[in-house]
């Protein structure tokens, strides 16, 4: 039995491992991590990445990219891109978003994700509680996986810092819309953008969730 000194121990040590993330679902099979960013925007398209991360990857630092700092998300992408195994970018253009829907959009920014993996994966764990079966690759939805698996976490990085990168070179191209600080979120600064100077080719016309 453990004494109070080292239930205190346990504690504290519970409470690392809690902060931790799991290297993988299944041990014996080769997994892509697979998560999306954009989908609440007004303008940009949606973006997905999938990442096949080593077995055994652990990371002191990646996490869901929405609790890491812009510095955080430029350092990780470099070791992300340099350690995985395998990783791709996919996204839905504006147009195609407002055609099959945001939901439906997601999903085909995740199979161009998929598809552009050059390691074909046994397994796909994706972020959140939905999806559309691609190549008849098995999957597993996790709520919050970009929390709780580092290869969902790692893709949730990449698709965040390829899609800032693009709005911001969008912005340089359509200025006074904020896109350079708000990348495409319907900031107050957007919203008044799209009064005074209306919308673009980048802009999506609908907002259909399904």
């Amino acid at each position: 039995m453990l004494s109070e000194e080292d239930c205190g121990k346990g504690k504290f040590m519970f409470d690392v491992i809690l902060i931790m993330l799991f290297s993988y679902f299944q041990k014996e099979k080769t997994e892509a991590g697979c998560d999306e960013v954009g989908r609440g925007c007004l303008a940009g398209p949606v973006v997905a990445a999938a990442v096949i991360l080593p077995a055994d990857y652990k990371h002191e630092v990646l996490n869901d990219s929405k609790q890491l700092t812009e510095k955080q998300r430029l350092q990780l992408k470099e070791e992300i891109v340099q350690d995985a195994i395998a990783w791709g970018v996919g996204m839905a253009s504006p147009s195609e978003i407002d055609e099959i829907n945001i939901l439906n959009a997601s999903y085909l920014a995740m199979h161009r994700a998929v598809e552009k993996l050059q390691v074909k994966p046994e397994l796909l764990l994706i972020d959140g509680n939905r999806f559309k079966p691609y190549l008849n690759i098995p999957f597993e939805c996790i709520k919050k996986g970009d929390e709780k698996f580092y290869s969902i976490a790692a893709a949730s990085v990449l698709a965040k810092t390829y899609r800032d990168n693009l709005m911001r070179q969008l912005a340089v191209e359509f200025p006074g819309y904020g896109w350079e600080t708000n990348v495409g979120y319907p900031t107050a600064e957007h919203r008044t953008g799209i009064k005074a100077l209306g919308t673009t080719q980048h802009h999506r016309m609908s907002f259909r969730r399904e």
